[in-house]
């Protein structure tokens, strides 16, 4: 299914504190499962989610680096955390703090990933959308989309080591 061309409506979707959204994929990010909560909050239905790609639900106001950093991570056999700006069928958005794990086999090879997203602290948020803006508009600069990935990724890495963090600890430290 080729994704359809949605338009962000600046509508924000909610989900409850107590609510877990759950979704597997395997190696190259295609859908094998997703709880009620997912198909619910992302307004797709459990037939039109699997077998495609998890990008269909990325907001184009999600920066391409912070993806890469998260693949990169995970690539490597290690879990990472990550605010998500996601977007929902009808074009509505909503926030996830995602919590993205590989899956191993018996053999401790990667077979897929697992993400559980919770809801993320509102003060959070304010702060990450203005990282997230000042590395889109980094993309955004450049006429390659790679170069203005890698741009925005040494913001990124360059923002770290200045504040003596790896990742994981500045999304924490929000």
């Amino acid at each position: 299914m080729a994704r359809p061309t949605i338009t962000p409506t600046g509508v924000e979707r909610h989900f409850d504190k107590d609510e877990i959204i759950v979704s597997k994929t395997d190696t190259k990010g295609v859908i094998t499962y997703g709880n009620r909560v997912f198909f619910r909050i992302a307004g797709y239905s459990e037939e039109e989610m699997l077998g495609q790609p998890h990008n269909m639900i990325r907001h184009p106001d999600m920066p391409q680096c912070v993806f890469k950093l998260l693949w990169d991570t995970l690539e490597t056999g290690n879990e990472i955390f990550a605010y998500v700006l996601n977007m929902a069928k009808n074009g509505d958005h909503y926030w996830v703090f995602a919590h993205v794990t590989p899956t191993l086999d018996k053999g401790g090879k990667i077979v897929g990933y697992h993400s559980s997203r919770r809801v993320p602290e509102p003060a959070a948020i304010e702060v990450i959308k203005g990282l997230y803006k000042a590395l889109l508009d980094e993309e955004k600069k450049h006429s390659s989309p790679k170069e203005g990935m890698a741009a925005a990724t040494q913001i990124l890495l360059n923002l770290l080591e200045e504040k003596g963090v790896g990742y994981d600890e500045l999304i924490f430290s929000l």
